[in-house]
């Protein structure tokens, strides 16, 4: 589906806005050269849907993911996200808002699976997984019963859970961010490759976790080179 027409799609249950969004890197150490990643950038996610951005490698999916996650600031346009506040529903421009309705957005609305685990390294695997249900105000036992729900779903051992993932696998620091980021039953999920590191049957548990997510509701973008996993998950494709 081409931009101008999903531009125009009726709003069903909107979670996602995206308009003109364009971002060029600024390379300080080559006399200021002006490099542009994508500009133009029309995108809208419903609840319920998983649009795959699609794309030959170096075309900036990555670097869009992180655009609405806020992780790199826009150079022009607007990404909105329908955030769930204490008095309602309210949409959030991630493009121009401040840090703390980042943190607040990021904290009860917008999760993110990268390809990469950051943990402090004395932090416990099932504390770490836990941590994102304490946040948003869940009792800790209750919040670590849960993370070890996940984390003997996704096959880490529990003889793994008090110890930091600092030291595990790739494939092991994978699944334990799943399940950091899924924990929390978040209304908009951005995945970043969330299977690259897995094996045949993991990567499937990660498809249903995923499934699952987007059959309660979530608006998920994914990014998946894997075309077993995009063919599984994918209600629609994002060309960039």
């Amino acid at each position: 589906m081409n931009q101008a027409h999903q531009a125009h799609q009726p709003h069903r249950s909107r979670r996602i806005e995206v308009r003109q969004l364009s971002k060029t890197f600024t390379l300080h150490l080559q006399g200021g050269l002006q490099m542009p990643i994508f500009s133009g950038v029309d995108m809208d996610v419903d609840a319920g849907e998983c649009v795959v951005i699609h794309a030959p490698s170096g075309a900036g999916k990555s670097t869009l993911l992180r655009c609405l996650y806020a992780n790199y600031r826009a150079s022009s346009g607007s990404v909105k996200i329908r955030h769930a506040a204490q008095n309602g529903d309210d949409w959030v421009d991630l493009a121009s808002a401040s840090p703390q309705q980042v943190h607040a957005v990021r904290n009860g609305t917008l999760g993110f699976v990268t390809q990469f685990l950051r943990v402090i390294p004395r932090i416990s695997t099932l504390d770490l997984v836990a941590e994102p249900l304490i946040n948003q105000g869940t009792d800790a036992g209750a919040a670590q019963e849960q993370a070890k729900t996940w984390l003997s779903r996704l096959k880490i051992p529990a003889r793994l859970w008090q110890v930091p993932p600092a030291t595990f696998s790739g494939g092991e620091q994978q699944r334990v961010n799943i399940a950091r980021t899924l924990i929390s039953d978040f209304p908009v999920l951005l995945l970043d490759e969330p299977t690259a590191s897995l094996d045949e049957g993991n990567r499937d548990t990660v498809i249903a976790m995923i499934g699952e997510a987007r059959e309660r509701g979530a608006a998920v973008v994914g990014i998946f080179h894997d075309d077993y996993v995009r063919r599984a998950l994918a209600t629609r494709l994002f060309p960039l």
